[in-house]
C-alpha cells in the first residue's frame, strides 16, 4: 500500500516519534540513522534530507519530547489557584513517579550531551525554562507572603537537581524507594526551599 504523502511539518515529527522511540528502545549512543528510516519504510538520504546528522536528529528528538512535559508544567503553574498549591502539584507531578515524564530519555540525554555539543545546548535551554517556570511562581507566591523564600531562582535550582538526583536512582535502581516515601521527600524538598515552618510534612499550608 502506498504511503501517505506528508508535508515537511508532518514529516519532520513523524521522523522525530521514530526517533524518540528509537533512544527509549536503543540508547542515544546506539541510534542510527537506518534504525529510525528502517522503522518508518524510508530511505536514510530522505531522513539526512531533514536532518543533516544524527546529532541534530537526536537533539531535535529530545527536544521534540521534552517540550511536551515543559507545556504541561506551564500548564500546571499557569492554574487559576495559590501559588503553593501549584508548586505543590508541579513538584508532584515532576517527581519520578514512573508516570509523569520520560526520565529514561532525559537521563539518556543528560549522558549523550557530555559528548554531543548539539544535544548539550538543547538539553541546557531546555533545563533553563524549567527552572525559570518554577522560580516565576516561587517569586509569585513570595511576594504574595505565601512563604518567606528570599531567592526564588536558587530555590528552583536545588529543587530540580534534588528531584533529578532522585529522578536517576529511581531510574537506575528500580523499587529501592516506595512511590508514598519519594512524594513525601519531594513535598519536604519544596516546603525547606520556600522556608516554610515544618518542612517535611506535606500538610495543608496551601498544598
Amino acid at each position: 500500500m502506498a504511503r501517505v504523502r506528508l508535508n515537511v511539518a508532518e514529516r519532520r515529527e513523524e521522523l522525530l516519534r521514530a526517533t524518540v522511540a528509537q533512544i527509549e528502545a536503543r540508547g542515544v549512543a546506539a541510534v542510527r540513522i537506518a534504525d529510525v528510516a528502517s522503522a518508518l519504510g524510508v530511505s536514510n538520504a530522505l531522513v539526512l534530507y531533514h536532518f543533516s546528522t544524527k546529532e541534530k536528529l537526536v537533539a531535535a528528538a529530545f527536544a521534540y519530547a521534552a517540550e511536551s512535559d515543559l507545556v504541561h508544567l506551564r500548564s500546571l503553574l499557569g492554574r487559576r489557584a495559590t501559588a503553593l498549591r501549584r508548586l505543590r502539584s508541579a513538584v508532584r507531578w515532576y517527581a519520578p513517579t514512573g508516570q509523569a515524564k520520560g526520565w529514561r530519555l532525559w537521563i539518556e540525554g543528560w549522558s549523550a550531551s557530555l559528548r554531543e555539543p548539539a544535544l548539550r545546548e538543547v538539553a541546557g535551554a531546555l533545563d533553563q525554562q524549567w527552572k525559570a517556570a518554577l522560580a516565576e511562581v516561587i517569586a509569585e507566591g513570595a511576594a504574595a507572603g505565601e512563604f518567606p523564600c528570599q531567592d526564588p531562582a536558587a530555590a528552583a535550582w536545588r529543587l530540580t537537581a534534588f528531584l533529578d538526583g532522585l529522578a536517576v536512582q529511581m531510574t537506575s535502581y528500580a523499587g529501592s524507594l516506595s512511590r508514598a516515601a519519594m512524594l513525601e521527600w519531594a513535598d519536604a524538598a519544596l516546603d525547606r526551599e520556600l522556608g516554610l515552618s515544618g518542612a517535611g510534612t506535606g500538610t495543608e499550608r496551601g498544598s
